[in-house]
């Protein structure tokens, strides 16, 4: 073990699946190198040894982070502005993001992914970028600029798919885009998402059958689920390869029907869909020319329009607890092994095991309290 370079124990530990009393993570180059028993570390480690009050368990994994630290993402794409973001959200247990790109002019979205890319090579957190449109719908646009709303180009899907390091998550409206577009996004590696769409059940089973394989933020800016139009809802609730994401901060969705979503065949995955005030000081901010306001920690328009949330996962992973009557270890799960999964990092992220990057949150279970993270163990 002479190239162990240290390990940090704690009363309890979550690896992801199972719970495990006085152990320790035994980290070498960033990577978890083995677990084993607190009083099994070898004398020659420097060992961190946290208070038997916390838990150690994987690092949250957020995949809709619009802004942080009072910066939005769209209104400055560069690797400083990613980096002020992701620094925001560590603080509470984000030890891995997708920055995420609002619908906007077609500028920004070169510039954006370059940013990304050069972020992701200097910051194990930044995996890659989240296009949350514009390829959408006008009629679920939301809080998204409706002339900034475009059918895909030639163009688009040629700089979508160029080959990069970090991934790429796209959300679109498949009514809106075709199925060619969707399988040839999917057949390059990019991930791609139902999101502020009226697509129909069919529309969405056809979609899912060319590669789409996640549903942004279920329930919000789509077709409601109905008696004779189940809609993209049924659709990712019956499936056992949807990925969908839910914003539990107990005003997007009511906790019933997130409830029930925890109860359907597809997977759920806690996402923030962050604002700028996450993190920052600020209670209000600029989108599209229009004042956003934080009021009773909603994130809102003058007019009463939801425009993302002031929510950070750590809050998400206690409103699961506390509103959705989830066990501490099933919240934890939707907040760092399902995202993984569904990037298709399940192997290398997520979980608290030999040859996973050693990304960890220490937190205080009863109050669900984020203390320490670390970033590839450090």
């Amino acid at each position: 073990m002479s190239d162990i370079t240290h390990a940090v124990a704690a009363g309890t530990l979550f690896d992801g699946v199972n719970l495990r009393k006085d152990a320790a993570v035994l980290i070498r180059g960033g990577q978890i190198a083995g677990i084993s028993g607190r009083d099994e570390v070898p004398s020659s480690v420097p060992l961190q040894e946290l208070p038997d009050t916390l838990w150690l368990a994987p690092g949250f994994i957020d995949i809709q982070v619009n802004g942080g630290g009072d910066l939005l993402f769209n209104d400055a794409p560069t690797p400083g502005t990613i980096e002020t973001i992701a620094q925001a959200h560590r603080r509470f247990g984000t030890t891995a993001l997708l920055p995420t790109l609002i619908s906007d002019s077609p500028d920004k979205m070169p510039k954006a992914l370059a940013a990304v890319e050069q972020a992701a090579a200097a910051n194990p957190s930044i995996l890659g970028i989240h296009l949350e449109g514009p390829f959408l719908s006008p009629e679920k646009a939301g809080v998204h600029d409706p002339r900034a709303l475009r059918r895909p180009t030639d163009e688009d899907i040629a700089l979508i798919t160029a080959k990069r390091k970090s991934m790429t998550l796209v959300t679109l409206a498949p009514e809106q885009v075709g199925e060619d577009v969707i399988a040839a996004l999917a057949s390059a590696g990019i991930h791609v998402a139902l999101g502020h769409s009226m697509a129909t059940y069919a529309q969405t089973v056809a979609a899912m059958r060319r590669g789409l394989t996640g549903f942004t933020h279920l329930f919000n800016a789509m077709r409601p689920l109905q008696a004779r139009e189940p809609g993209p809802i049924a659709a990712a609730l019956e499936s056992p390869e949807a990925w969908y994401g839910l914003i539990a901060d107990g005003v997007h969705v009511a906790p019933a029907t997130l409830r029930l979503a925890l109860h359907g065949a597809g997977h759920p995955i806690l996402v923030t869909d962050a604002m700028p005030p996450v993190g920052g000081a600020q209670q209000s901010f600029r989108l599209n020319g229009e004042d956003i306001l934080i009021r009773d920690g909603i994130c809102a328009t003058r007019g009463g329009t939801l425009a993302g949330a002031y929510l950070d996962m750590a809050s998400a992973v206690r409103n699961c607890v506390r509103l959705l009557d989830l066990p501490l270890t099933g919240a934890l799960r939707l907040a760092s092994t399902h995202p993984a999964q569904f990037l298709g990092l399940g192997h290398a992220l997520g979980r608290l095991l030999p040859g996973y990057r050693a990304d960890m949150v220490a937190l205080d279970p009863a109050g669900i309290d984020v203390v320490r993270t670390w970033v590839a163990g450090a």
